[in-house]
């Protein structure tokens, strides 16, 4: 399943299918009919083994048990509501229509109420009439007259014997609702316009806003007729991914997750807020496996993110609109997604027979709340124009089958592309970009052996750079990634500069200057090279004379220039400040070759061409001096600004030292020749 471009859930019977969910990765329309048929096949083979067992072992259906509505109760209620609810259902406006439904089911409630035709509380629920509660009294109790009532007997007024049917308060909404729902039904079907006038075909109007909310991440206001949803992102690390409990013995994070709120104020309630219910745990999931193929990879965008979908009006398809407002809200933040998509919920009326239609099923795009309660399908599809990457299927009928199917999913390609050309529309349009308020993360590869160095012992080295530099966090992992999460750009830049100098390798033989003591121990002391990197310069390295103690020479904070005589297997540095003063006997060489290296045999060449700033260690590299090699001085403002290659000439048994560039190359010249011309070059070997 890891490798496979398809999740699918099916259920049916042997010959229609009775719901979908699944997630795919931009499967094309033909694809998935191609997988249900094959699921269906399945399904077949199934039912026919539970039908088996049935024969075998099952028992009588209890069919008595059922209780309906009585039809006469249909008859009433569609007379008194009569041309009244046609009316009604006409209301374009949801909450105008809702209220003016319930005054009207409330009047046939209260007129059946008047007519006797509803029970009283002590009857509720029975559905018996007068006559059979006569029938069913004790047949000892005598009836009798006004005026001859003993003590201890019943009196039973006499009345008339005429059998009226009962129905409870419930059994009259729940007619009320189905007649309805065939009034609504039949409008569609016969007139071809739904209750807000559109054609089965028609997408409500759509509008859309980003940057609503400039203090998040990302924010965008996504509206379809009496739909809206305000999607927030916020991107963090890794730290804010989401834990999951699982049975495996094995941590699993989830770096993007969409959360799916639905307050009552949504559709115009007073209500309780409290934990996600299962139909908002259900619509989030829904939305949140619909955007998850267009998201970066980790590598590529190494945020954790979340999406957050309040549904500020509700009347149909929540869930899709905040599959559009997701994808707007992503964009806003930055986040780089390979397209965008959109969902759309599609409707169904299958028996067009029953309502003068010529029996052709009728498919309805972009359904509201009352087309999905009375409806036969409510067929949720998110994806772009020549994908589908989440749908999800429910229907109140036996079942459909897949030519039903395929068109349902063809007419919902053609809404897809209509509303992904609407959502280009966005006014302001996402920023694409990354909010200013967004933390900055920042991936560096170290060698895994060093990432030790990095932690410390028990963590406190990393904790001392997150102090220090302010950062929000620094994540390592054995394969040598770093991430450093920070807020600004100088904190980040600064616990980069500290790594890099934890995690660089040095070289036995480099020399840095102006470093600063860091602490003195009674063996010597410790000496910054780099920032956060220290190496110890034993008491016997610090000068050419005997010292008893370190700190009657020198003091923290002072500086000095030092030599890298040895790194050990732990990576610690041993430095030497002895191996760079001079000789104590007086040497013919040039002063300043003793005073840089106490050797009149090496040559000290600079690590770079720059002059270091003021106060900053300075690194030297040493080289020996081979015999005959031609010595000669470098205008370094020359080699800078015209990046040629310089000549010059010196005369072979020159022995003046002198400070080159790293990375200059020597020509040796003849013995036989008394002067000599050497090439210098910016490139190694050459």
């Amino acid at each position: 399943m890891e490798d496979s471009t398809l999740d699918l859930f099916l259920a049916g019977t042997d010959n229609a299918i009775l719901m979908i969910e699944g997630y795919c990765d931009f499967l094309p329309e033909e694809k998935l009919l191609e997988a249900v048929q094959v699921g269906q096949g399945a399904v077949r083979e199934i039912c026919s083994a539970v039908k088996a067992l049935v024969m075998k072992c099952g028992k009588p259906k209890m069919l008595d048990a059922i209780r309906l509505p009585p039809p006469e109760l249909y008859r009433l209620v569609e007379k008194i509501a009569g041309d009244e609810l046609h009316n009604v259902l006409q209301i374009k406006s949801k909450i105008p229509r809702r209220k003016a439904i319930s005054l009207l089911e409330e009047k046939v409630i209260n007129r059946l109420t008047d007519k006797g035709y509803i029970s009283i509380e002590g009857l509720s629920g029975s559905g018996e009439t007068i006559q059979d509660l006569i029938d069913e009294e004790d047949e000892d109790e005598e009836i009798v007259v006004d005026g001859e009532v003993d003590e201890g007997d019943v009196h039973i007024k006499p009345g008339s014997r005429k059998s009226t049917p009962l129905f409870t308060e419930v059994d009259v909404k729940l007619v009320f609702k189905e007649v309805s729902s065939k009034i609504l039904r039949r409008r569609i079907v016969e007139g071809g316009k739904r209750s807000d006038g559109r054609s089965p075909e028609d997408i409500r109007p759509i509008t859309s806003s980003c940057g609503l909310l400039p203090r998040a991440h990302g924010s965008a206001l996504f509206t379809r007729g009496e739909t809206q949803s305000l999607a927030v992102v916020t991107l963090g690390d890794k730290q804010m991914a989401q834990k999951l409990d699982n049975l495996a013995n094995v941590e699993e994070f989830k770096r993007f997750y969409l959360q799916y709120s639905f307050p009552p104020s949504s559709v115009g309630e007073v209500g309780r807020m409290g934990a996600p219910s299962r139909r908002e745990i259900g619509h989030g999931t829904l939305a949140e496996r619909a955007l998850e193929p267009i998201l970066p990879t980790e590598d590529a965008f190494p945020y954790t993110i979340r999406v957050e979908s309040t549904i500020t009006e509700s009347n149909g398809s929540s869930s899709m609109a905040s599959v559009c407002g997701g994808c707007l809200a992503l964009q806003d933040a930055g986040v780089p997604l390979k397209c965008s998509i959109a969902g759309i919920a599609m409707g169904l009326v299958l028996d067009t027979h029953e309502f003068g239609g010529d029996g052709t099923p009728l498919i309805l795009s972009d359904i509201t709340g009352a087309e999905d309660a009375s409806g036969d399908m409510d067929f949720k599809v998110a994806g772009n124009e020549d994908g589908i990457t989440a749908f999800q299927m429910d229907i109140k009928v036996e079942g459909i089958t897949l030519p039903v199917m395929r068109e349902a999913l063809l007419q919902a390609r053609d809404g897809r592309r209509r509303i992904l050309a609407e959502m280009m529309k966005c006014s302001p349009p996402p920023a694409k970009s990354l909010s200013k308020y967004a933390p900055l993360i920042h991936i560096m590869k170290v060698a895994p052996e060093k990432v030790n160095m990095i932690i410390g012992s028990g963590g406190k080295k990393v904790k001392s750079i997150i102090e220090e530099t302010g950062v929000e966090a620094i994540d390592t992992q054995d394969d040598g990634i770093v991430k450093i999460t920070a807020k600004d750009l100088s904190s980040l830049e600064k616990s980069k500069s500290i790594i890099s100098s934890l995690t660089m390798v040095p070289t036995v033989g480099d020399i840095y200057r102006n470093c600063e003591i860091k602490s003195i121990v009674p063996y010597g002391v410790f000496v910054e090279i780099a920032p956060g990197r220290e190496g110890l310069c034993h008491i016997s390295e610090l000068t050419s004379d005997w010292l008893a103690k370190a700190e009657d020479a020198f003091k923290v904070g002072e500086r000095v220039d030092v030599k890298l005589t040895e790194v050990n297997d732990k990576g610690q540095l041993r430095l030497s400040r002895r191996a760079l003063l001079p000789v104590p006997e007086t040497s013919p060489e040039d002063p300043s070759s003793k005073q840089l290296t106490g050797n009149p045999d090496v040559v000290v060449i600079a690590d770079s061409g720059k002059a270091s700033d003021e106060g900053a260690p300075q690194k030297y590299v040493s080289v020996p001096k081979a015999e005959g090699l031609a010595e000669e001085k470098i205008d370094r403002a020359k080699v800078k600004s015209s990046a040629t290659k310089v000549a010059t000439s010196s005369k072979s048994n020159s022995a003046e030292t002198t400070l080159l560039p790293r990375k200059k190359v020597f020509k040796r010249v003849k013995k036989s020749v008394s002067k000599a011309v050497t090439g210098v070059s910016s490139n190694d070997g050459e």
